[in-house]
């Protein structure tokens, strides 16, 4: 068994795919969405299908929960309110619907995945350093737990202190715990632009990061095409 596990796909259909391809070639047997299926790019619909044909376990996002409601985006800057409000409009409302239907946070297998935190997660906090890992680890129940939303790979490692640690690989160790963040597929803001996501096998206990080149020039064109703001085209290549 080989966990494929991605988030942050942001309607981003040519990083999501390119993200597929390595997976299966890498031996992955199973799938896990960490949320934030749409958002930001032009392909809502065709990542939403891909996402609904794995079959695999889903989280939700708050690109997500805002797509499926019709409720006020001042939570949001002007830039992805703006590419909130595009996907509400291309989303039926059974899409809209399952999106609403998503948890939270899930258990899978033996491990845990969220988007945000686990101590407020309909709140939508980041997790950027060791404090505010060390409040999410206060509400893990299992040994691994993988998140997203800061679209940043990070590897928060708890002993007898929480520290920050390369997400590059780990090896995962008895009587630690780890709060894993597997960056996005759609729009990565670690100024590499590249789709990021993490490969977990549980039998040797490896968890690996990967960053795929993919078609980004294809995913620009779609958005300016869309009418989606010029910005969002642009920061893709910044990865920011």
């Amino acid at each position: 068994m080989r966990y494929a596990i991605f988030g942050d796909i942001h309607a981003n259909l040519e990083a999501f795919q390119t993200v597929l391809a390595d997976a299966r070639a890498e031996g992955a047997t199973d799938f896990v969405c960490l949320g934030d299926i749409v958002g930001y790019n032009a392909d809502p619909v065709a990542c939403m299908d891909i996402v609904r044909e794995l079959g695999c376990p889903v989280v939700k996002g708050n690109h997500d929960e805002q797509a499926s409601e019709d409720s006020d985006l001042a939570y949001f800057n002007p830039l992805a309110a703006r590419a909130i409000q595009w996907t509400r409009d291309r989303l039926t409302q059974e899409q809209k619907d399952w999106l609403r239907s998503l948890k939270f946070s899930r258990l899978v297998r033996n491990f845990t995945i969220v988007h945000a935190t686990l101590d407020s997660p309909a709140s939508w906090g980041y997790v950027v350093s060791d404090l505010d890992a060390s409040a999410s680890f206060s509400y893990q129940h299992t040994q691994l737990c993988f998140y997203g939303h800061t679209h940043v790979p990070r590897a928060y490692v708890r002993d007898l202190r929480v520290n920050e640690h390369p997400a590059t690989s780990l090896l995962i160790e008895p009587g630690k715990k780890y709060f894993l963040n597997a960056g996005s597929v759609g729009q990565p803001r670690d100024t590499d632009w590249r789709a990021s996501y993490i490969l977990y096998t549980p039998a040797t206990q490896l968890v690996e990061w990967r960053r795929l080149e993919y078609d980004i020039a294809a995913t620009q064109a779609k958005i300016l095409a869309a009418g989606l703001p010029e910005r969002l085209a642009s920061r893709l290549s910044e990865g920011r």
